[in-house]
């Protein structure tokens, strides 16, 4: 049996997702609103006391009859009340066929979800196929002694953090709406100064709504130079794992790493809620550059992270791609292509 469950239906989506093995916030039904990209779906397939729960975004395709299936910002992917590795290899065959069903009767040509690194949810979805090996993530193992732990910080990182520790930095946890305006500002500055894309900016209220929520465990993590805020993060701790969502320094600080402090007092606090991993994630576009690099400077735990990219309509998608001027074979790291904003010249990419 399957069902399709919206924001409409919040108990619902919650159960799904609190009876399953493993999750992540990003799974939830508050992330899930906080997301203006689409329209938030819980797809579910039952059999007996066993599911498989999948959090998408129905999104409509501009000037046509078609939809496509997308995630929220973070790693989500498949969920169930089993680990993947125990499913039995029916339930999964009849998952496929329910969702490939879905997808037909929805006139959904793609379908596009980060697979979370450290789910084995790619048992499943390798039968559709479409599985991308993005790159790698770096995690913090909190399993381990802390003073091991620091043994595997790259020496430069490590001497950032007892220079933070000579100049006196402290840490505050905190909700006030004062200090989420203040760590608002210092993000939003870091993503114009860095020129990041629309994708990585978010609006004030998300910084309140999520860092109030009562689903899920979220805080707001600041660094203090005296008593000024110069570096914060927001993380969240989801079944013995933390994610650091969102960090940020100011400008004027960046020089003195304070980031590189904020992350070992974190991974203390972790310890102290019982946390075994605190993921720092991958580089920009997962590549191994240097925001990898320097959260490489941590720990040597790197996780493979992939993607799920499939076509279920393989000549309606590359009929969309065509109306944009862009050959369906070309090798742009970009999922669903038709959604693209550049298009190649002369073997370069432009903007338009």
């Amino acid at each position: 049996m399957r069902k399709l469950i919206t924001l409409s239906h919040k108990e619902q989506w919650i159960a799904y997702v609190k009876n399953s093995v493993e999750y992540d916030f990003y799974h939830t039904w508050h992330y899930h609103t906080l997301d203006q990209s689409g329209d938030p779906v819980l797809f579910v397939y039952e059999e007996g006391n066993n599911y498989i729960a999948l959090p998408l975004l129905k999104r409509k395709i501009s000037d046509s009859s078609f939809s496509d299936l997308g995630s929220v910002y973070g790693y989500t992917g498949p969920i169930s009340n089993r680990k993947f590795e125990d499913l039995e290899e029916s339930l999964m065959d009849n998952f496929k066929s329910s969702f490939l069903d879905f997808l037909d009767k929805e006139h959904n040509i793609s379908v596009f979800s980060r697979l979370h690194p450290f789910f084995n949810q790619y048992l499943l979805i390798e039968k559709f196929g479409g599985v991308y090996k993005n790159g790698k993530t770096v995690a913090i193992d909190l399993t381990i002694p802390l003073e091991q732990q620091r043994k595997k910080y790259r020496k430069s990182t490590y001497q950032y953090i007892k220079k933070a520790w000579h100049n006196g930095y402290s840490v505050k946890e905190t909700k006030d709406l004062e200090d989420i305006s203040v760590f608002f500002d210092i993000y939003t500055e870091n993503m114009r100064r860095i020129e990041a894309g629309d994708y990585y900016f978010f609006n004030k209220q998300y910084f309140i709504d999520l860092i109030s929520t009562d689903e899920f465990d979220c805080r707001l993590i600041l660094v203090y130079a005296g008593d000024k805020i110069i570096c914060g993060s927001i993380i969240t701790c989801t079944c013995g794992i933390i994610e650091a969502h969102l960090v940020a320094t100011l400008t004027k600080y960046l020089h003195k790493s304070p980031a590189k402090f904020l992350t070992d007092e974190i991974s203390i606090l972790g310890r102290k809620l019982g946390m075994k991993y605190y993921h720092l994630g991958g580089g920009l576009g997962f590549k191994e550059d240097t925001l990898f690099n320097w959260k490489a400077g941590f720990s040597d735990l790197f996780l493979e992270y992939k993607s799920w990219r499939y076509v279920a309509n393989e000549r309606i998608y590359n009929s969309l791609v065509d109306r944009i001027g862009i050959d369906p074979n070309n090798k742009i790291d970009y999922f669903p292509l038709y959604r693209c904003h550049f298009v190649p010249v002369n073997n370069t990419v432009l903007q338009y």
